[in-house]
């Protein structure tokens, strides 16, 4: 059984973070003792290098290995670079064990907030998934922006400017689970045989309607898929159930 958490959407700032919730995340999901923890961006809601510093000391107080990539807060005011000197690299590859590879992708650009994989990032994205094929790895695929839309969140705006032809590479390479974040609304798509998540915010403030702050939880077994949608504090339920493609 491989456990992982997902979070995404900080906003560390002065106005929009929550910092109690925070630490009431902290401890839920250090608790649960997961494997790995995956964050889809917006570490920061400026991109300010003090930003970052505040943001790099919340994140130190998780247990386990955390995995970031950026979003479209965190690439302003030079923040991208900010993001490599404190946090890691923007994308990333990544295995747990010898049958699960995670790969991480910069959707964000230069203060702009529309996304972007581009060419030579998915060309790299191609090569890796196809030796996941090869060796029959379970895949996970992380990005800030979405590849498809989500409901109830407005005019559609800021999806990924080559979703296309990214979600042509996800699913003709069968992808286990494709993450993101962005819109603060939780939401599962399941396209052909790849279950795409989103995560709500985790500590923001900025939340849509009714939505509360909450994470993902992910239960991958040797047959099957467990997602559970967790609030910050609340109740936990199963999002969805799905079986594994590489048995």
């Amino acid at each position: 059984m491989t456990l992982i958490a997902h979070i995404s959407d900080l906003h560390v700032c002065k106005a929009d973070f929550d910092e109690d919730i925070f630490m009431q995340a902290v401890g839920e999901i250090n608790a649960m003792q997961p494997d790995m923890i995956i964050l889809t961006g917006d570490l920061t809601d400026n991109g300010y290098y003090v930003e970052f510093e505040q943001a790099a000391r919340y994140l130190s107080l998780f247990d386990a290995p955390l995995f970031a990539v950026p979003g479209n807060h965190d690439s302003r005011n030079l923040g991208y670079q900010s993001f490599e000197e404190l946090i890691g690299e923007r994308s990333w590859k990544l295995t747990l064990g010898e049958k699960v590879t995670v790969m991480g992708l910069d959707s964000s650009s230069p203060d702009e907030d529309r996304g972007h994989v581009g060419t030579p990032q998915h060309m790299w994205l191609e090569h890796q998934l196809d030796e996941c094929v090869i060796n029959e790895n379970f895949s996970i695929v992380a990005l800030h922006h979405h590849v498809v839309s989500i409901p109830q969140t407005g005019r559609e705006r800021n999806v990924l400017s080559d979703a296309g032809d990214i979600l042509k590479t996800l699913t003709t390479h069968e992808v286990d689970l494709v993450l993101s974040g962005h819109k603060h609304v939780p939401n599962i798509w399941k396209i052909n045989d790849t279950v795409v998540a989103n995560a709500g915010s985790l500590c923001s403030t900025k939340l849509r309607g009714k939505n509360k702050n909450s994470y993902n939880v992910y239960n991958i077994s040797d047959t099957e898929i467990e997602i559970f949608l967790n609030t910050v504090g609340g109740e936990r339920f199963l999002f969805g159930k799905y079986t594994r493609n590489k048995l």
